[in-house]
């Protein structure tokens, strides 16, 4: 039933991933702790199992009906009928089970999640999420993000720090259409960790190679600057 990832280092070969997303990857995982129920939307959350140790084993939930989610399977080893939410080739461990999505959003809408990882288009100094839709262009649907948002014990929002054009995702009031109001905790870049707290955006800590100024430059909102020496990751 428990499931942890013991490799130090992942080979990240067969994912063709960016090394900034697995910056934001590895450094989210790092707010998991051991014995959570944990679910990981789409995108960069789904690179955080590759992250996680032996000493801390948790339970992957799947909005299609996992309990008990292992990391992605490598190419030639994939079972056709078993995939994420987001349409990914999955593995399970020792202990999982299944069930239809009436159960599976119970368990969300329970608040039997300590915590969930999302990407987003934009958030807010107040935690306001915008990830679902950009007006314009075609979307599925706001689908389990919505619920996940609003329900889990602990959301935290893994995402880089400006959008395609340089424009900051950070900003003092979400412009797109949102997904859920005042629900997110905590923000994962590749420039710095930032807590939204009822003050404002709390600086938590800044990347390795990161200046302050930078962060400070390509976020929208006001940040809150600790007087102490900012850590870094």
């Amino acid at each position: 039933m428990w499931w942890s990832w013991k490799r130090s280092r992942p080979n990240t070969g067969y994912w063709n991933i960016t090394p900034y997303k697995e910056k934001i990857a590895q450094r989210a995982a790092e707010e998991i702790a051991a014995g959570q129920v944990i679910n990981l939307g789409i995108g960069i959350p789904t690179l955080i199992p590759k992250y996680l140790t032996s000493e801390k084993p948790v339970f992957i939930h799947s909005e299609n009906g996992i309990l008990g989610m292992g990391p992605r399977t490598q190419p030639g080893k994939e079972d056709r009928n078993l995939i994420d939410a987001g349409g990914n080739y999955v593995s399970l461990v020792k202990g999982a089970s299944f069930f239809d999505s009436t159960l599976s959003f119970a368990l969300v809408r329970g608040g039997r999640l300590d915590l969930a990882f999302l990407g987003t288009l934009e958030v807010s100094e107040t935690g306001d999420l915008a990830n679902w839709i950009i007006p314009g262009k075609f979307s599925p649907g706001i689908g389990g993000g919505m619920e996940l948002a609003q329900k889990s014990r602990r959301l935290v929002v893994t995402s880089t720090h400006t959008d395609r054009k340089g424009r900051p995702k950070i900003r003092r009031k979400c412009t797109l259409p949102l997904t859920a109001k005042g629900c997110v905790d905590t923000i994962i870049t590749e420039l710095a960790v930032i807590d939204v707290t009822p003050e404002g955006l709390v600086l938590r800590e800044i990347a390795e190679g990161t200046a302050l100024n930078e962060v400070i430059q390509k976020t929208d909102a006001p940040l809150i600057i600790p007087r102490r020496e900012v850590p870094r990751f």
